[in-house]
């Protein structure tokens, strides 16, 4: 992985960075729809969904298909988990992002937050990548340290910040940093959960974000490109 700190990227390497977000409880599959419509003008990576909007009907070009596993508590036993990663891969999602179990982190058991990961990497493996989200917000720095070397050595290919429905917030400039410091160059960082402007997506991005969990892309991007992010 790539570290992209430092970079100014364009509006549309920006948008290669995105992954489009739909994850509203009252979703429905025409919002999914026009999701991948508006994924598609917007030039962006990939659309995450929840797993039961898969498969996605319709033309999807370049753009790749992610959702979530063990979504958004990672209070999941670790086998089911790995069962609702095979079934989306075989609704056709090539990205999942997974949630760890934050309560086995905080007991001190890193060793089961591994186990927890290495069990849906092993029920989907590469190609298929696999973000792991740690929710950051609610950890400590040690913490955050820990569930990056889990994800390490689970052989995850990125460690994500926030589920962005956990009541201690999204990502912050500060946790990416840790993050990327923790991992380097061996895996991505995701920077996700509360990311509504250029000027915040930027700063995730110089502190070390090589991807980007966003909902309202449009608005991030048009700043972008209006110059509201200088």
């Amino acid at each position: 992985m790539t570290d992209t700190a430092g970079t100014a990227p364009s509006r549309s390497e920006l948008a290669r960075m995105v992954d489009h977000t739909l994850l509203k409880t009252e979703a429905t599959p025409a919002d999914v729809s026009a999701l991948l419509v508006d994924a598609q003008a917007l030039g962006v990576y990939s659309v995450c969904v929840s797993p039961n909007m898969l498969p996605i009907e319709g033309e999807r070009g370049e753009v790749k298909i992610c959702t979530v596993i063990g979504f958004p508590s990672g209070k999941h036993h670790s086998g089911i988990k790995a069962i609702e990663a095979k079934r989306a891969v075989v609704d056709g999602a090539e990205e999942l992002d997974m949630v760890i179990d934050i309560g086995a982190l905080k007991a001190g058991r890193a060793d089961l937050v591994e186990q927890d990961i290495a069990a849906v990497r092993e029920a989907a493996p590469n190609p298929i990548i696999l973000k792991v989200i740690i929710e950051s917000a609610a950890l400590t720095d040690d913490e955050i340290v820990a569930a990056c070397e889990a994800a390490v050595n689970a052989d995850a290919d990125y460690v994500k910040t926030s589920t962005g429905f956990h009541p201690a917030g999204g990502a912050s400039v500060e946790a990416v940093k840790l993050m990327r410091k923790t991992v380097g160059d061996a895996l991505g960082v995701k920077a996700s959960g509360g990311i509504r402007d250029a000027e915040t997506a930027l700063a995730m991005v110089r502190a070390g974000a090589s991807r980007l969990g966003l909902s309202g892309t449009a608005a991030v991007l048009d700043g972008l490109e209006t110059g509201g992010a200088a």
